[in-house]
């Protein structure tokens, strides 16, 4: 079997394309998982084959790079109106980390909204690969009713609904045709020597070396081919199947890409696994692509025995089905094996670095619904974060209440409704308690005695204590000055201990940091006092010097590293300024081309207004991701609001 992927931004034909392409020949099959990847297996030229499409949002980017792992090539689906060529970068980016042959298609030509030039030229500002035009389009007027063929200087008409009709190339295109198909061998020329010596010499190479060497680079991912068609009609949909048959390489190729990339011995890479769902009353089903021939039930995988494996596309056993390699089988009760990952007998190795998913830019906290559903919430969401790597699963500060960092709004909606119809676990979810944090601007002295008298023997403790700031990101640091024995020494630990607990909140209601806490001087009894008592006395005497220490609050920022298109670099300074936020600096980046990075300081309070506006302004292809960098101060309403409405709820806890 043969496998490609077809992706592209949302409404550009992905799903017709694979449809059409599909009943080329037959009648395909056709599954959904749950995380809206379409497996579609047909025939076509007596070959089996497999496609597969993903959603075109940004926020299910994870699992279309996950459909790469499985993919001999892939066809990259855009709009034909040159603007839109923006959508596309993060396809671009993807396809070129992962090395994946690839065929661009632009979708729509039944109505074109912009020069064909023009949308290559747009989108070659995010390819590093050349596109390389195979096709130019047969116009009458405004309207597009054929093509021609650059290699075989070929013209076909199209028809509704049938395969094309052969025609001579029509005078008004012939020049056009000439000047393009130059270029084309002259790009080819850069990876062919004997091409070149042809087109020195001025001699006419054949279409059948020309077809041999357009299959070579593809196959050496060396350029990006672009064909034109509209699905909706089944336009350029035969000439679509036949590059891919004719040029597109097979598994073999693959398992030495992922070898190399994922640094396995080829030779025992067996198979890849790309994509995991759970099915209510069945469990985990892990979607796998064989690289090798004779994987079946009980069959070494990954470190241990295969499970059940099924047809993908019915989701059962089907007969005695023994996958050959190429093939894509479901296997279920096979629990071991991580996705993605690459797979021999004996190990399963983490997938190539390019997988990685985008970081989350959506944190929400999860109330469960009742009792029973929050016993079963965080074991269901372990289960889901190891089907979703675009999904991670954290803790709430100071509450422990399941917090997840999901890719959007889509994303988190997709997960809830997971979790309600597989799982029978009900959610709602609300935005996380924002982390603040308190220190005092001025030093402050405290004389705190504790004493208790219940029976037997007392409590008593006598403290002089001072507190002071400490510079910003010192933390908390305790000292002692008191001479002569007043606090014995083996009772100056529990001092310590009871400053430090009187850290765990402050006077605006928040956790404590940057102060130093100095013990000057204090009292005991020979029998009442204990570690106890040092304690409590130091615990609420601190608590006394921070109420009389001018509290501020703290603010937490983060250091935000953002992606972009260039296009929308511009926009960038008034998003952050206008949140507070400070760019540090943008530099181009390096991995993917026509994107920025910048670099910014955003407060933590800011961040989901940051990513609202980032998809605002990007057509939700920006991305950020963040660290922790420092806490600062905030004053005025802003900081008296803040405190009014969190602080007093940390109070009440």
């Amino acid at each position: 079997m043969r496998c490609f992927t077809v992706l592209g931004p949302s409404q550009t034909g992905k799903s017709t394309i694979v449809e059409k392409l599909g009943a080329l020949e037959g009648t395909p099959r056709k599954s959904t998982s749950p995380y809206g990847l379409n497996l579609t297996e047909f025939t076509f030229g007596t070959e089996a084959w497999c496609a597969l499409d993903m959603p075109g949002l940004n926020e299910a980017l994870a699992h279309a790079q996950h459909a790469l792992l499985a993919s001999d090539a892939c066809i990259l689906c855009v709009s034909p109106a040159p603007e839109e060529a923006v959508l596309a970068a993060p396809y671009l980016k993807m396809i070129e980390a992962s090395g994946t042959p690839c065929i661009l298609f632009v979708n729509g030509m039944d109505e074109p909204r912009g020069r064909l030039r023009d949308v290559i030229a747009a989108l070659q500002d995010y390819a590093s690969h050349t596109l390389l035009l195979r096709q130019i389009p047969i116009r009458e007027g405004d309207k597009i009713v054929g093509s021609c063929d650059l290699i075989s200087e070929r013209a076909w008409r199209y028809r509704e609904g049938q395969t094309s009709a052969l025609i001579a190339i029509p005078e008004s295109i012939s020049e056009r045709e000439h000047e393009a198909r130059i270029e084309l061998l002259e790009h080819l020329s850069e990876f062919d020597d004997w091409l070149l010596e042809e087109l020195i010499e001025d001699r006419e190479p054949p279409s059948d070396a020309l077809y041999a060497i357009s299959t070579r680079v593809l196959r050496e991912n060396k350029v990006i081919p672009v064909l034109i068609g509209a699905a909706s009609h089944a336009n350029g949909m035969m000439r679509l199947m036949k590059a891919l048959r004719h040029e597109a390489p097979p598994v073999e190729a693959l398992r030495n890409r992922l070898a190399e990339a994922g640094t396995v011995d080829s030779n025992k890479l067996k198979a890849v696994s790309f994509h995991a769902y759970h099915r209510q009353n069945i469990g985990k089903t892990v979607l796998v692509r064989a690289l090798d021939g004779g994987l079946k039930q009980g069959s070494a995988l990954g470190g241990s025995g295969l499970g059940a494996v099924q047809d993908p596309t019915i989701g059962k056993a089907n007969g005695p089905f023994t996958p050959t390699a190429g093939d894509l089988l479901a296997t279920v009760k096979s629990d071991h094996l991580p996705v993605p990952a690459l797979l021999t007998a004996d190990a399963a190795f983490p997938a190539p670095e390019w997988t990685e998913a985008p970081a989350p830019m959506m944190e929400r906290i999860l109330v469960p619904g009742s009792e029973r559903d929050e016993n079963k919430l965080s074991e269901t969401l372990a289960k889901l974060s190891e089907t979703d790597r675009s999904l991670i699963i954290l803790q709430e500060e100071g509450t422990g209440a399941q917090m997840v960092c999901a890719q959007g709004p889509v994303h988190l909606r997709d997960l809830l409704r997971t979790l309600s119809d597989v799982f029978h676990v009900t959610a709602t979810e609300r935005a996380p308690t924002p982390v603040y944090r308190e220190t005092v601007s001025k030093p402050a002295e405290v004389h705190y005695r504790h004493r208790k008298q219940t029976g037997g023997a007392g409590q008593f403790a006598d403290v002089k204590l001072t507190i002071h700031p400490n510079g910003r990101g010192q933390g908390f640091s305790f000292g002692e000055t008191v001479k002569g024995g007043v606090v014995p020494r083996n009772y100056i630990p529990a001092v310590e201990a009871g400053a430090r607990e009187a850290m765990e909140k402050g006077p605006l209601g928040f956790a404590v940091i940057d102060v130093g806490v100095t013990l000057t001087d204090g009292q005991h009894h020979a029998v009442d006092s204990s570690e106890h008592a040092f304690r409590s006395a130091s615990k609420m005497g601190v608590r006394q010097a921070l109420s009389e220490g001018a509290a501020v609050l703290m603010q937490p920022v983060f250091r935000s590293e953002i992606h972009i298109p260039s296009i929308y670099s511009g926009n960038l300074v008034q998003i952050v300024s206008s949140l507070k936020g400070q760019v540090l600096g943008f530099d181009r980046d390096e991995a993917a081309k026509g994107w920025d990075v910048f670099r910014a300081l955003v407060p933590g309070g800011s961040l989901d207004e940051l990513a609202r506006a980032l998809r605002s302004a990007t057509q939700g292809i920006g991305y950020f991701s963040k660290t922790f960098d420092h806490f600062e101060e905030l004053y005025g309403k802003e900081a008296d609001a803040i405190v009014r409405a969190h602080g007093s709820q940390r109070a009440e806890h």
